[in-house]
């Protein structure tokens, strides 16, 4: 018998508490990588961007600003590209099933953020007015495809009084990467714009490109500067300052997944290490035998620690699966975003509670007298 085998066959030698120990280092794994999950993904940990600006309306992001300000953007000389879009929820078939149409200029948004987004200027909606494309979290959501006509119920309203906008899908967008939101879909701003009742001629956000080695920070504030002494002021952020900024509104989400997490696992340490404890005291007179024989105390020590290892390593994977499996299924309605941050993060977690719950117990049964092993029985 190897070592390994030796280990493998001591930790399951009570399948049902090693079932439940796995059981439980599972579940606080599972919570763990889905807080975190919602974390990168909502905070845009992986997706968003520090370089990428968003110039909103200082009174409220859903108050609208002139387009005028386009070509006063666009104008600065440490601006790469500028592109704007208006917003317009509605829902499809029933008011639950909600989704988000922004109308944009199609070259503009190919410049200005195609990258992030998978758009190339070829694909940008100029096939013909009613078109649009749909990222591709949405299309698999909503079971659509290329070529087929949807309607939506928006809250904007026609100026023909109805609330009812059909499309056809041109193309579907995929994202720079599997982090990248692309739950909504794309239309075109001239054809929303002159069919729509009010707030014509405005948008609700100019997105801003930088120029290579611009400082983001320091051209935010002379695009602010620009506007203030408007009717319409503006705050310009990066995209990640504004979704952090925007879930500080609420709540400290970092602190309570903090919270969570760390209650979580710091319940699990606890049953962890006294249930080996109670399992090296259950072999002492095994620990004893294994002594006699030649095994050192480091060996003895390294056989503990491999225990409470495989027990982790075993619980911890499948937690980990069931949030992966999670994200998957629902990951692009509550941006969940299992990303290899995360993943990496949960290994080294693994190995060290895994190792730290095995230090009390590996050092009693190292530093177990024979005597003393041998008088248990």
């Amino acid at each position: 018998m190897t070592f390994f085998q030796l280990m493998r066959r001591n930790a399951w030698r009570k399948r049902l508490r090693a079932t439940l120990l796995m059981f439980s280092v599972g579940v606080a794994f599972l919570i763990y990588a889905l807080t975190a999950s919602f974390l990168g993904g909502s905070q845009g940990a992986a997706g968003a961007s520090d370089n990428l600006l968003g110039v909103f309306n200082k009174s409220g992001r859903g108050l609208p600003l002139p387009l005028a300000y386009l070509n006063r953007i666009a104008a600065d000389a440490d601006v790469a590209a500028v592109a704007y879009t208006a917003r317009m929820r509605g829902f499809v078939e029933v008011e639950k099933n909600i989704v988000m149409t922004s109308a944009v200029d199609p070259r503009a948004v190919a410049a200005a953020n195609g990258d992030e987004l998978g758009l190339t200027p070829d694909e940008a909606l100029e096939e013909g007015r009613d078109r649009v494309l749909v990222g591709k979290a949405l299309a698999e959501a909503q079971g659509w495809s290329v070529g087929q006509r949807i309607g939506v119920t928006s809250q904007l309203m026609r100026a023909d009084g109805s609330r009812d906008w059909r499309f056809v899908i041109s193309g579907i967008f995929e994202g720079a990467n599997a982090s990248t939101d692309t739950y909504f879909m794309l239309a075109r701003y001239d054809t929303i714009n002159e069919a729509r009742a009010r707030d014509k001629d405005t948008v609700d956000t100019f997105v801003v490109r930088p120029r290579e080695g611009v400082s983001s920070g320091v051209l935010a504030a002379r695009i602010d500067a620009l506007f203030a002494n408007s009717a319409a002021q503006t705050r310009t952020q990066s995209e990640k300052q504004f979704l952090e900024g925007f879930l500080r509104q609420f709540a400290d989400v970092g602190l309570i997944v903090g919270l969570v997490v760390g209650a979580a696992f710091v319940t699990i340490l606890m049953i962890t290490v006294n249930t080996m404890l109670f399992a090296v005291r259950e072999r002492s007179f095994e620990i004893g035998v294994m002594k006699v024989l030649g095994f050192s105390q480091g060996r003895i020590m390294t056989l503990v620690l491999g225990e409470t290892l495989f027990i982790f390593a075993a619980g911890g994977t499948g937690g980990l699966l069931l949030a992966k499996l999670a994200t998957l299924l629902i990951g692009p309605e509550f941006g969940l975003v299992f990303s290899l941050s995360v993943l990496s993060k949960s290994l080294a977690i693994i190995a060290g509670l895994g190792l730290l719950t095995g230090l009390l117990p590996a050092w009693n049964a190292m530093r177990m007298p024979i005597v003393n092993a041998f008088r248990s029985r």
